[in-house]
């Protein structure tokens, strides 16, 4: 911040400042803007957080008003990215996100799946500019002047005017700012024939770095650059020579050992890996030994297949970083030869995206750990237990033994005995916090998605975990954030036949947002009248609300008129029925009892249990059991106590994903069950009630025949009989 004017007593005050400030705005304006140019705000100055280096917090009203124009320097490096992103174009989504992330550290288009995937398996460090990348500038720099025989100090100026070049590109992060100071370290080093001391260029780095940004000193992401290099500075060298053919004290290579007895050497090394492949196998590994107590410090767990993830991508990292760096050049004066280097370059961005897609299914890929200085003395603790037991060889034998039985147990024996879902599953409720978010059984490998909660990872995740790869019909009850705002990763991969919305259009901004998106996808979107129904697999799926041609039931204000506008879908299995009553409140339930009375085995609990729930609308479905889709410690108080009391009161059992995680619906003993992903005693069967179900049998053609439905509900619907098929 440079200057303020306010406002006092009617007066107006200007003052000159020159401090840093944290700003909170939204727009697209604010995404065109450029290092080094000045704007003008107006917003509220509050405190800033304790601790923090910066003098204040800003919150802007409105858009800013450019003052003046970036300088030459910031508005040749900003062509540069914005030729990168264009010219990524021609990539898969996936890839056209990831690559200039790679190379210049743009994530703005990076996929939010993509972006979890490479934090659990420890590839986070591939979205940020970093050391790795301006070694690969800097060597492919002094390569080609070794190639032209240039001199050592002309060399040397032209990999540190590279490395400048592209940390102005990249823009100068906590970890481009480490690598640049260390890199022309060596530069000096390199140009003057003096020995290059990388630990002594790391702390001179360090000690420059804190005391002229001191800000850097609270920064995890400086910590994790300089623990990473340190460990592969400190770590790597000794063992890559402890594991490689190369004898480490190669003084003593000529010298005759001493033979024992029985004719062994003394001071032998056994043969292991050729050396480059030691190399590769010890960088990665030393950085992550050296990162893991900062991340246990910073998150509180534990990666071990970071050190596989990595060993696997390093292969694909400089091609990606040079293809892309190149095109990144020659896009403003040749966008199609920029748009050829792109496509090598995505392979090689989608070899890592494959890995960390693989790498993330492995059983504990990452491991829980107890964070803060307890979590350090734990990680101590077994460091040293494992050096100690890795020093002796029968020792070692041991905990390669048990460690081996380990991984059967975890690979093979863990998901016969307790894979999820279960067997024969019928509906899935994901723990998608505080939201809704559920899958219908449709077949192999299809499922009918009712809501995509608030998180598109999450959503995508427990549609991964149910391998579900094709989606016959989406419902979205509602368009509210936690019910909507996960669509993307339901439909990340996925072919989707067809999309079912509220007949009533009671929150237009965010439906038309949603019909651009799927408009733009090609997906067809359907607003069904109550009686509709289909058949997928086990499963009869039946609309019985909203009315099409009456309002919504108003509520205690815009937010409840939206829920009470929900879709509302009733599913029937061979073994009993459950009832899906969106986010319904007070009103819309009353009204559903009055218009469509209906019996369920299973509920799944309206608002994520909220205290609006009609006593006589709960009571009338005679379920056995209610499945409440909430999140842990939310600020809404769901589900509410009263509630909870009102389920167990009419003989209703409760079952919340933020206690128990992941729920299925099961067929067991004729009947349904509940299984909780989070609990492992066995489940109590549900139904089917024979005092108000009767003989449920194959009930897959009661509509199509004429027959009764369970109960008196939807009796007199036509509609119920028409079947659509995908």
């Amino acid at each position: 911040m440079r200057t303020i004017q306010s406002r006092l007593t009617g007066s107006i005050r200007n003052q000159s400042v020159d401090v840093p400030i944290t700003v909170f705005a939204s727009g697209r304006a604010w995404g065109d803007l450029l290092p080094s140019q000045q704007v003008e705000v107006t917003g509220r100055l509050a405190r800033p957080t304790p601790g923090d280096l910066e003098a204040a917090i800003l919150l802007v009203r409105g858009p800013p008003r450019v003052l003046t124009a970036p300088s030459p320097l910031q508005t040749v490096a900003g062509s540069l990215r914005a030729g990168l992103r264009t010219a990524a174009d021609t990539l898969p989504p996936d890839q056209r996100g990831l690559l200039p992330g790679l190379v210049v550290g743009d994530v703005s288009r990076l996929d939010p799946q993509v972006s979890s995937d490479l934090k659990e398996t420890g590839l986070n460090h591939l979205n940020a500019v970093s050391g790795a990348n301006l070694a690969i500038v800097a060597g492919a720099t002094l390569a080609l002047s070794r190639l032209l025989r240039l001199s050592l100090p002309v060399r040397a100026g032209f990999a540190a005017l590279a490395m400048l070049c592209f940390a102005v590109v990249a823009r100068p992060s906590p970890s481009v700012l480490r690598a640049l100071l260390m890199g022309l370290a060596a530069c000096i080093a390199l140009a003057t024939g003096r020995a290059k001391d990388g630990f002594a260029a790391l702390s001179a780095t360090v000690l420059l770095l804190t005391l002229f940004a001191p800000g850097l000193a609270r920064s995890y992401g400086f910590a994790l650059s300089v623990a990473a290099t340190a460990g592969i500075l400190l770590i790597a060298p000794r063992w890559r020579d402890r594991w490689s053919r190369t004898a480490t004290h190669k003084a003593d290579a000529g010298e005759r050992q001493e033979a024992r007895p029985d004719g062994r050497r003394l001071g032998g090394r056994p043969l292991l890996l050729p050396r480059w492949l030691a190399e590769a196998v010890a960088v990665p590994a030393a950085a992550q030994v050296a990162v893991t107590p900062v991340l246990v410090l910073m998150s509180g767990q534990v990666t071990p297949v970071a050190l596989l993830a990595n060993l696997l991508v390093a292969p694909a990292v400089a091609p990606a970083t040079l293809l892309g760096f190149g095109a990144a050049l020659v896009a403003p004066l040749w966008p199609d030869a920029a748009a050829l280097l792109v496509v090598p370059a995505g392979y090689a961005v989608g070899w890592i995206i494959t890995v960390a897609g693989w790498a993330v299914d492995v059983p504990f890929a990452t491991v829980p750990w107890p964070s803060g200085l307890a979590g350090l003395g734990l990680l101590a603790i077994t460091g040293a237990v494992v050096m100690i037991v890795l020093r002796r060889r029968a020792w070692r034998v041991l905990a390669l033994t048990v460690a081996g039985a380990a991984l059967v147990a975890v690979l093979v024996v863990r998901p016969l005995v307790g894979s999820w879902p279960p067997d024969g599953w019928l509906m899935i409720m994901c723990d998608v916090g505080q939201g809704d978010g559920m899958i219908i059984a449709a077949g192999a490998g299809q499922g009918v998605v009712v809501d995509a909660g608030p998180d598109p990872v999450v959503m995508d995740k427990c549609l991964r975990r149910a391998g579900i790869k094709d989606i016959p019909l989406l419902v979205l009850t509602h368009p509210h954030a936690d019910h909507v705002n996960g669509l993307a990763g339901v439909l990340r991969n996925r072919r989707v036949g067809a999309v079912v919305v509220s007949s009533q259009r009671t929150n237009p901004q965010a439906s038309t947002r949603i019909s651009a998106d799927l408009a733009r996808r090609r997906i067809p979107e359907w607003a069904v009248a109550p009686g509709t129904g289909w058949r997928f697999g086990p499963s009869e799926v039946s609309v019985i609300a909203p009315e099409a041609g009456g309002g919504p039931a108003h509520g205690q204000g815009e937010g409840s008129t939206i829920n009470n506008a929900s879709v509302v879908l009733w599913v029937r299995w061979r073994a009993g029925s459950m009832l899906f009553g969106g986010d319904l409140e007070t009103e819309a339930q009353d009204e559903l009892l009055r218009r469509h009375p209906v019996r369920a085995d299973i509920l799944k609990t309206p608002h994520h249990g909220s205290n609006r729930q009609s006593p006589a609308f709960l009571a009338s479905l005679g379920a056995r059991a209610a499945l409440i889709s909430v999140g842990a410690d939310n600020d809404y108080g769901h589900p509410a106590p009263s509630t909870l009391a009102l389920l167990r009161r009419i003989g209703v059992t409760p079952y919340r994903t933020d206690r128990s995680g992941d729920l299925a619906v099961v067929e067991r003993d004729g009947g349904l069950a509940i299984v909780a992903r989070g609990d492992p005693r066995a489940p109590e069967a549900y139904g089917p009630r024979r005092d108000y179900h009767g003989d449920h049998g194959d009930h897959g053609d009661h509509g199509d025949h004429g027959e009764r439905l369970p109960g008196d509900e939807l009796r007199h619907s036509r509609a119920l009989r028409r079947r659509a098929t995908f």
